[in-house]
């Protein structure tokens, strides 16, 4: 009985492993392959990847949403050439994943709440935001600069949420989500 439980222990850890790689996937393909340079601010993206990341945090709760972020995103910053934002980017998305995954599967919900899981996007967004914001009044030794990102990072956000909660509804009315 030990062993069989032990292999079926083993089992779940391993799916959970697959799993989160590919959510990590997920999220960096979309930041990579889906952005725009922004002509304002600090030369900030809108990306996919933030969309990415709210449906990983709403399907898989706030660990593996953390995860995705903060390793997807900071591995797009370190091969794209924004590697000085690595550590900024690991923060504040990681923060940004645990914290949409908190709410949306508080109180036993798993995000199946659509308006908790709006909720939950939208109380990440300062967070997100503020981490950006201090990192680059350190990196800039100006606290007026990083200003000019704030509308980026809103937009980018925005763009996120208005696609990642109807994907998610669709997405658990799938056998697998239930």
């Amino acid at each position: 009985m030990q062993k069989a439980q032990n292999y079926s222990n083993t089992q779940t850890k391993t799916f959970d492993l697959i799993i989160t790689a590919l959510l990590i996937a997920l999220v960096f393909v979309a930041t990579v392959f889906l952005n725009i340079k922004l002509p304002f601010g600090n030369g900030g993206l809108v990306h996919l990847g933030t969309a990415m990341l709210f449906i990983a945090s709403i399907l898989f709760g706030p660990k593996k949403g953390a995860i995705a972020g903060a390793v997807g995103m900071g591995l797009f910053d370190i091969f794209s050439g924004w590697t000085l934002w690595a550590p900024m980017t690991i923060v504040a998305r990681g923060l940004q994943g645990f914290i949409v995954g908190k709410i949306s599967w508080f109180n036993g919900r798993n995000g199946n709440n659509i308006g908790q899981n709006i909720i939950a996007t939208i109380i990440s967004i300062p967070v997100m935001i503020a981490v950006y914001y201090i990192g680059e009044g350190i990196l800039y030794a100006n606290w007026i600069a990083p200003l000019a990102s704030v509308t980026g990072n809103l937009i980018q956000n925005i763009i996120g949420i208005i696609i990642a909660i109807p994907a998610c509804i669709v997405l658990k009315k799938l056998p697998i989500f239930k």
